[in-house]
């Protein structure tokens, strides 16, 4: 399956997450809002790792699909509060108005709260089984708690305006941008029943492309336009956030981004034998131009 068929299939899925069914429940504004992100467009490059990686591991992507749509509502989630007027305040993303923007500060807080939840029911209500749909909560709980995500945001949230060593910049990005992209393949692994040393390699490879990711995007926020990124541009400079190519330059961003890309290439090729989406996805997510 191609990138695009991937896409198209997770999107189709999502589309029927959250849609009005008939009769107007009282909550029918809450779920508008949701879908407004949930449906704004998107790589979608979540949910595809986590089909990628069920499939090269045996699994049924079919099964799997509920945990791609699942990681993909928890990032959206982060994506809303991410862009609040307390955190970020931006008034764009993905080249429409942020969600609070439309639905006001207090709905868009409540959609994002509900997104989140809904992740966890969407994999514990899955047809996969009790152990594997275990699996795939714990890791994504893993990604997005304390040592996670939403750590992440904290430390990058208090070392704004400071001076930053990378090994601090590097304990942001790996919670923040990282432990997603990482659940996201040990994901798609679990929900094939796949074995540890998969769950090693998938871990690997997600590892080096969210660092990757991250690079490319410190570097997309100073190179690209608004119009490309669909989000506003030069806002980490502004808002006094420490990123790689204020810290090591825009040359030594672009070379880690070559050899971790070709580390990510390298740790697939230890747990799998099909790995030719996989490697040319990360080909990709490294010349990206949003």
């Amino acid at each position: 399956m191609t990138a695009q068929e991937y896409k198209e299939r997770i999107d189709r899925a999502l589309a029927e997450y959250f849609a009005p069914r008939g009769e107007q429940l009282p909550t029918a504004g809450l779920a508008e809002a949701m879908r407004y992100s949930l449906l704004a467009g998107g790589k979608r490059i979540r949910p595809m790792l986590v089909l990628e990686f069920c499939r090269i591991a045996g699994g049924d992507i079919e099964a799997a699909l509920p945990v791609a749509c699942a990681i993909e509502m928890l990032h959206t989630y982060s994506l809303i509060h991410d862009d609040l007027p307390c955190m970020d305040n931006d008034d764009l993303r993905r080249g429409r108005p942020t969600n609070h923007v439309v639905y006001g500060e207090c709905t868009a807080t409540l959609a994002g709260d509900a997104l989140q939840a809904e992740a966890f029911g969407t994999i514990l209500r899955s047809s996969l089984a009790p152990d594997r749909r275990a699996a795939c909560a714990e890791d994504l709980a893993n990604a997005v708690g304390l040592d996670g995500m939403c750590g992440g945001q904290y430390l990058d949230m208090i070392g704004e305006g400071k001076r930053l060593s990378e090994t601090e910049l590097d304990a942001i990005n790996t919670r923040k941008t990282g432990a997603l992209l990482i659940a996201a393949c040990r994901m798609g692994v679990h929900a094939a029943g796949g074995s540890e040393r998969q769950l090693e390699a998938a871990a690997r490879y997600g590892a080096a492309i969210g660092v990757a990711f991250q690079l490319r995007d410190d570097v997309l926020d100073v190179t690209s336009t608004e119009a490309e990124l669909g989000k506003p541009i030069g806002s980490d400079a502004q808002e006094g956030k420490n990123t790689y190519v204020s810290l090591v330059g825009m040359a030594e961003c672009e070379q880690r981004i070559l050899c971790l890309t070709e580390a990510a290439k390298h740790a697939l090729a230890e747990g799998f034998t099909d790995t030719a989406f996989l490697d040319k996805l990360a080909d990709s997510m490294a010349v990206r131009k949003n």
